[in-house]
């Protein structure tokens, strides 16, 4: 195995790394083999926004030279990219599981119509000219044309792509209907099997199935390492404490604001809330999910039961549902949402984005952190330069559609409910793998992290462990 800097041979197998390398948006890999390529993910980038679009706009190759997309699952840092190369010109299959498949179709809607409303603002706020006009990246139409391109895939069940390449899905544990992908290619008469982690969930995480344990044997392994040098707080402590900070905000006259991502994170904190209740742990009060999006994810979850694990099934069953029905309003209308703003009394507000860049949440977080009385409670990762991480660094002003607000409410971080495996996680799942490996490649991380699980793979025995740059490649 050698890195290279010129893509353009097709002797054995290529590997390209492109988006999230040495970051943690915009995940897209490429694997060739003589005139086929196949992409593994196509995300997005978020961030700083001049830099996403650049980013986002940026593909490492032709759209139509690409022949298929391995889908880990349905976040946008992973799939939002994939109406770009429809619209540019891909006609392959993107395979992915069935739970995979019915969120992206509503993610990728959400996201068609934020590219559309973020264009229009552009074009009638700030842009002075019409050179200075923007086009959306993707449009709803490019949205729709994707799901035409969905291959429907079982887990741990053999998909064959063409005659030198099949791939098997398992289950990744971290949202329903993520896979960690396993890619076998036969090229000059030898096959290579290489496993891609896409983004690894946790044992014992609520309502999903731990991850396949033990992961199959590979040459190669691709893995995130998002939390590699950190060890979570389980959930039910986080469970705990989420319930604690809303009896404590109640008590001053507050009202609790969850930005949180509308798949896998919502739902975790309904189920978890609706349950706190049943078993008298809180106090009924009003808990508002205040997200299309969330509501059409949840309605989704609701979808797949045969994913839920033996706890949240049984539960169920019992029930009927997990996620608070007569307990927790779900709003879609933008007059119910204005309306929680004009309303004092104590309640929750779980709202989109995750990472507070866009969405509803944004009116919710202008409205309320001014008020020491009110709490933003922030459950998952927040990326560098996202309004996310700056409320985690507590900044003394946020800027929210172009005006500065003070950050004077609490701000608690529960990194416990994070759906993304931390050192001890990937040390169970990535460990007896090690020394078996002819290579690793950590991908999906900040500096540190990175090289915490370049050290761990080490420390298990794996000889090679390369933290690409972007557009570095290698041949296998």
């Amino acid at each position: 195995m050698s890195g290279r800097s010129n893509t353009d041979s097709r002797n054995g197998i290529e590997l390209l790394f492109h988006g999230a390398a040495q970051e943690v948006t915009g995940s897209m890999h490429l694997l060739r083999a003589g005139d086929k390529t196949y992409a593994l993910d196509c995300g997005l980038f978020q961030g700083k926004r001049s830099d996403a679009r650049a980013k986002n706009e940026k593909l490492p190759l032709r759209a139509e030279q690409l022949d298929a997309v391995f889908l880990s699952h349905a976040h946008m840092d992973h799939s939002g990219n994939l109406p770009t190369i429809v619209k540019r010109g891909f006609r392959g299959g993107i395979y992915a599981t069935a739970a995979t498949c019915d969120l992206c179709e509503v993610m990728l809607a959400d996201s068609a119509h934020i590219q559309e409303e973020d264009a229009r603002f552009w074009n009638e706020k700030r842009a002075k000219t019409p050179a200075e006009y923007i086009q959306p990246l993707y449009d709803a139409d490019d949205a729709a044309k994707t799901r035409q391109h969905f291959r429907r895939v079982s887990y741990n069940q053999p998909a064959q792509i063409d005659g030198n390449c099949r791939a098997w899905f398992l289950e990744a544990g971290h949202i329903l209907g993520s896979a960690c992908v396993l890619v076998e290619m036969n090229t000059d008469g030898r096959a290579v099997r290489i496993l891609y982690t896409g983004d690894l969930g946790r044992f014992d995480l609520p309502i999903l199935k731990d991850p396949e344990c033990p992961l199959p044997e590979c040459d190669y392994l691709i893995t995130e390492s998002t939390y590699a040098d950190k060890r979570h707080a389980s959930a039910a402590d986080m469970k705990g404490r989420l319930v604690s900070i809303i009896q404590e905000t109640r008590q001053v006259g507050g009202k609790v604001i969850i930005p949180s991502f509308s798949i896998g994170r919502t739902q975790h904190v309904v189920y978890f809330l609706a349950r706190a209740m049943d078993e008298g742990l809180l106090e009924p009060l009003p808990i508002y999910v205040d997200s299309p999006l969330s509501t059409n994810a949840t309605e989704i979850f609701k979808h797949h039961p045969d994913l839920y694990d033996k706890d949240a099934h049984e539960y169920w069953r019992s029930r009927g549902d997990l996620f608070g029905t007569g307990r927790v309003t779900f709003i879609t209308d933008v007059a119910s949402s204005k309306a929680l703003n004009e309303r004092r009394e104590p309640m929750v507000i779980i709202s989109s984005s995750g990472m507070c860049e866009a969405g509803r949440v944004l009116h919710h977080l202008k409205n309320n952190i001014e008020d020491e009385s009110n709490t933003v409670v922030i459950i998952g990762f927040q990326a560098q330069h996202t309004l996310g991480r700056r409320i985690v660094e507590r900044r003394e002003e946020l800027k929210i559609y172009g005006r500065y607000y003070k950050l004077l409410c609490r701000v608690e971080t529960l990194n416990g409910f994070s759906a993304h495996a931390d050192r001890d996680d990937f040390a169970k799942l990535l460990g007896p793998l090690a020394s078996r490996l002819k290579a690793a490649f950590v991908v999906h991380g900040e500096g540190s992290r990175m090289d915490a699980m370049k050290d761990m793979l080490k420390f298990a025995g794996c000889k090679t462990v390369h933290i690409p740059s972007p557009g570095e490649n290698f041949e296998l």
